[in-house]
C-alpha cells in the first residue's frame, strides 16, 4: 500500500517563515502544506506554558482572512488556506471561531483580550502571486525564539502524514482536501470590538470638518477604516474599491501608485485634507496630504510614528534600524530605546525591554508605519489597552488628531519635525540568494563587530552595547577593504561624501559624512532587495532611493559585484 508521499503529483515546497508570519509562492501553497504548519504550530502552543502564551485542548481559537482569493478559495488546486487552517485547528482539538474577512489587528486584539490562539490568513502587502498566514500565542505574535521549536514539531507532523497510506490520507494527490467543506459562518464580535477600540478611546473628541478620501483598493479594512472615521466626525468618501487583489506597500510607495490615488481624487471633482489607506491586511497605514500647491505628500511610516508617540506622550519608542533618524533629533531622543532588527517580533521584543526597565508608556513603530503598543494608554480618561501587534487604525487616528488639535495642516504637522527625510524603494524578483550574498561581502570578518567607524586616525569597530573591540591587523584590512569597495558604488558621481559609519544591525547601513543614510537589505517575506534612504532633503532621498533601483543602479552595481 503506497503512501501519501509516494503518490504525490508535484514536488511540496517547505512553507518558511518570514519577517513576520509564513509567506510563499501560492503556487507551492497546497491545503497540505497549510494543514501539516498548522497542526505543528497549534501543537506547539499546547506545549508551552500559559505564560508564554500557551492553550489549553478544548479551547477556542481564532481566525480571520483577507481578501486574496487564496486565501479563502481553492485556484486551480492551490490555496483555500483559511479550509486547511479550520480543519487543523478541529483535529488539534480546539474550537475554531472565524471572525471573517477583519484586519490583522482586529484578530489579534481580540484573541489577545480573551486569552486564545489566533491565526491570521494573509499575505500582507506581498505581491498577489503570494500569500500566507500568522500565528499568534494567547498573548500575542510568535518572537523569533519560538521559530526553530515550531520547524522541529513541524518536519514530524510532515513526516506522520505523508508516511499516512495514500487510501487513508485527507489529502488527494494534488495535496488538496478530498472533501471540500464550506467555512464556518463568521462572527462580526471581533469587528465590533475594534470600532469601539478606537471610537471609545477618542470620545468626546472630534475629527469634524476634516475632509478625507478612503483609498480602499483590496484592503480587507476598508470598509471598517471609512466606519471608524466617519463615527470620529470626518467626512469620508470611498474610493478605488477593487475586486482584484491590490499589493500595496506602504514602505515604497512610487510614482505610478501616487498618480492614482491623485486621478481618484481628480474624479472626485472634491478637496480632501487627507488620503488614508493601508495595505491589505490592513497592519500598515497610509497617510497622504495635499500640500499649498495640491501636491500630495506621502509622510512614510518612519515618520508618523514619531508624530503618534509624541501625541501619546510615550516615554519609551523602540524602532527598527532602517526608521528615519529624525528620531534621534527631536523631542523622543530621550525616550528611543536601542535600534532593533527589522520585524515586528524584534520591535517587540525592544518593548518588552523597555517595560522591564520600568517605563509606563511604551510604543514601537515600523519604516512601514504600523504602530505597537506594549502597555496600556490613557489619555482624557479613555484607556487605549496594549496591542503589541501593527496597527493602521491608530497611526491614522493620531495624526489627524493631532493636526487637529493644534489647528494646522498635516503638512504643516509633519514640517515640526527634525528636518530629515526618508524614502524606500526596492528591486522585485530579485533572488534571496543573491541578496545574502551582497550583504555577506559587506559584512566585517567578526559576527560581535554591530558597527564601524572611519576616522581620520583610524578604524574603529563596536559591539552592539556600542563597546570599542580590539581589532588585530587583518581585521583593519578586511574593513578597509569594505570601505574602499562601497566607495567604488557609492561614490562622487553620485554626490555621496566619505563613509563615516557603518551598522550591521540588519543588513549594511551606510552613513556618509554629509548626512546621507544609504541601507541595502533583503526582504524578510519576497525575493525582493531593498534600499532606504535618509537625507537632509526630500529630494535627496528620493535620489538615492532612484539611484538604488534604476537600470544599472547602486543596487545592480552591488549585484555584479558577487
Amino acid at each position: 500500500m503506497s503512501a501519501l508521499r509516494d503518490s504525490l503529483a508535484y514536488k511540496p515546497v517547505v512553507l518558511k517563515f518570514g519577517t513576520s508570519g509564513r509567506r510563499g509562492l501560492v503556487v507551492d501553497l497546497t491545503q497540505l502544506e497549510i494543514y501539516t504548519n498548522v497542526v505543528a504550530e497549534v501543537r506547539y502552543l499546547k506545549s508551552i506554558s500559559l505564560d508564554e502564551g500557551g492553550i489549553k485542548t478544548g479551547e477556542d481559537f481564532y481566525y480571520a482572512y483577507d481578501l486574496r482569493p487564496s486565501s479563502t478559495q481553492l485556484v486551480e488546486d492551490r490555496g483555500g488556506l483559511s479550509q486547511a487552517v479550520e480543519q487543523a485547528v478541529k483535529d488539534e482539538g480546539m474550537n475554531p471561531i472565524s471572525l471573517g474577512a477583519i484586519p490583522t489587528p482586529a484578530l489579534t486584539s481580540w484573541a489577545i483580550q480573551h486569552g486564545k490562539g489566533s491565526i491570521m490568513v494573509t499575505g500582507s502587502h506581498i505581491p498577489f502571486d503570494r500569500n500566507g498566514y500568522k500565528l499568534n500565542t494567547s498573548k500575542g505574535e510568535l518572537m523569533k525564539k519560538d521559530e526553530q521549536p515550531i520547524n522541529d514539531q513541524v518536519a514530524l507532523v510532515r513526516e506522520q502524514l505523508l508516511s499516512q497510506p495514500f487510501t487513508d490520507s485527507l489529502f488527494n494527490e494534488k495535496g488538496v482536501f478530498r472533501k471540500q467543506t464550506d467555512l464556518i459562518t463568521p462572527t462580526d464580535e471581533g469587528r465590533k470590538a475594534y470600532i469601539a477600540r478606537y471610537t471609545d478611546f477618542f470620545s468626546g473628541e472630534s475629527l469634524k470638518g476634516i475632509k478625507l478620501l478612503a483609498y480602499q483598493h483590496s484592503a480587507v479594512g476598508r470598509d471598517l477604516l471609512v466606519e471608524v472615521f466617519e463615527a470620529l466626525g470626518a467626512e469620508v468618501t470611498p474610493a478605488g474599491r477593487s475586486d482584484t487583489f491590490v499589493p500595496i506597500d506602504t514602505e515604497a510607495i512610487d510614482a505610478a501608485q501616487l498618480k492614482t490615488v491623485q486621478d481618484l481624487i481628480d474624479s472626485t471633482g472634491g478637496t480632501f485634507n487627507a488620503v488614508i489607506s493601508t495595505d491589505g491586511d490592513s497592519d500598515r497605514p497610509l497617510l497622504l496630504a495635499p500640500n499649498s500647491k495640491g501636491k500630495l505628500n506621502f509622510f512614510g511610516g518612519d515618520i508618523l510614528g514619531i508624530i503618534v508617540a509624541e501625541f501619546l506622550g510615550a516615554d519609551a519608542a523602540v524602532v527598527p534600524i532602517s526608521s528615519n533618524d529624525a528620531i534621534d533629533r527631536g523631542s523622543l531622543a530621550s525616550a528611543t530605546e536601542p535600534k532593533t532588527k527589522i520585524g515586528s517580533p524584534y520591535v517587540i521584543s525592544g518593548m518588552q525591554t523597555a517595560l522591564a526597565k520600568g517605563r509606563k508608556r511604551v510604543v514601537g513603530w515600523e519604516a512601514n508605519g504600523g504602530f505597537l503598543t506594549a502597555s496600556d494608554i490613557e489619555r482624557n480618561g479613555h484607556n487605549l489597552t496594549a496591542l503589541p501587534t501593527r496597527d493602521a487604525f491608530l497611526p491614522l487616528l493620531c495624526a489627524l488628531f493631532s493636526g487637529q488639535t493644534k489647528g494646522i495642516t498635516l503638512v504643516d504637522l509633519f514640517a515640526t519635525l527634525p528636518k530629515r527625510f526618508s524614502k524606500a524603494a526596492l528591486l522585485r524578483n530579485f533572488p534571496r540568494a543573491t541578496s545574502l550574498k551582497i550583504v555577506a561581502k559587506f559584512s566585517p570578518p567578526e559576527a560581535s563587530m554591530a558597527s564601524v567607524k572611519y576616522k581620520a586616525d583610524g578604524i574603529e569597530a563596536l559591539d552592539a552595547q556600542d563597546n570599542v573591540l580590539e581589532l588585530k591587523s587583518r581585521h583593519s584590512n578586511e574593513l578597509h577593504k569594505i570601505v574602499l569597495e562601497l566607495q567604488t558604488v557609492f561614490n562622487k558621481d553620485c554626490a555621496f561624501d566619505n563613509i563615516e559609519k557603518i551598522i550591521y544591525t540588519d543588513g549594511v547601513r551606510i552613513l556618509f559624512a554629509n548626512g546621507d543614510v544609504a541601507h541595502f537589505r533583503p526582504s524578510g517575506n519576497a525575493d525582493e532587495l531593498r534600499i532606504y534612504a535618509v537625507a537632509d532633503t526630500q529630494q535627496r532621498a528620493d535620489e538615492i532611493a532612484e539611484l538604488g533601483t534604476m537600470d544599472g543602479g547602486l543596487l545592480r552595481r552591488l549585484e555584479r559585484m558577487v
